[in-house]
């Protein structure tokens, strides 16, 4: 739940206009980004949507109307296989609580097909997985490998957003962008502290002692 806000602020700083959501789970991630980058512009009519949000989904039985309604496509299936065919490129991909779900070589080649079909990605995974076997009849909920920071270590274009219980790391152009955005932020903390100590000094500067 913590890393929700951070993860919408990051996709409505990117503003995709295509949007894949890889493990659409319960649908949260693409129901905010239909919200907050469609219906946040001003316009008055409701229903036209002008972005795409496509997703996969390898189990089935999380699908419901409210998906159909707020996706544009879904694809069923396993991502590391449905990935490789598509044919649209994406301005952000979601991979969101999606590779501790898989061996290790198979998360890291999860990313990669995702940085091949989308200019941004956006991942997050537990920093702590505990043990979880499936649920909900869905063979794809077990945890298999714990990720950590040193597993992005050859990712030369990542970021790392500040977050209690997740990786949420952002891959792609903007890695800088985001950065500067958080030392800004942080800065933005002391200044209230800051500017009278510097106006002190100021004024101290000036003074003449004999």
């Amino acid at each position: 739940m913590a890393q929700l806000n951070t993860i919408l602020e990051m996709i409505i700083t990117l503003n995709p206009a295509t949007l894949l959501d890889v493990g659409v789970g319960f649908g949260k991630y693409g129901f905010l980004s239909r919200e907050y980058l469609e219906l946040w512009d001003g316009r008055e009519k409701y229903y036209e949507w002008k972005r795409r949000i496509d997703g996969i989904e390898a189990f089935e039985g999380y699908l419901t109307p409210v998906h159909r309604y707020v996706y544009d496509n879904i694809y069923i299936g396993n991502a590391l296989e449905v990935l490789p065919a598509l044919t649209q490129t994406y301005d952000l991909i979601l991979l969101i609580d999606v590779i501790e779900h898989l061996e290790y070589t198979k998360g890291r080649h999860i990313i990669d097909l995702c940085r091949r079909a989308g200019r941004h990605i956006i991942l997050s995974t537990p920093k702590d997985i505990g043990t979880q076997k499936t649920a909900f009849e869905n063979p794809y909920e077990e945890h298999k490998f714990q990720w950590e920071k040193r597993h992005f270590e050859e990712f030369p274009d990542r970021y790392f957003a500040f977050d209690d219980y997740s990786i949420i790391c952002y891959l792609g152009g903007k890695a800088k962008e985001f950065s500067i955005m958080r030392r800004n932020r942080r800065l933005g903390k002391f200044l209230p502290f800051v500017i009278p100590i510097a106006k002190k000094l100021k004024c101290l500067a000036r003074r003449k002692f004999p």
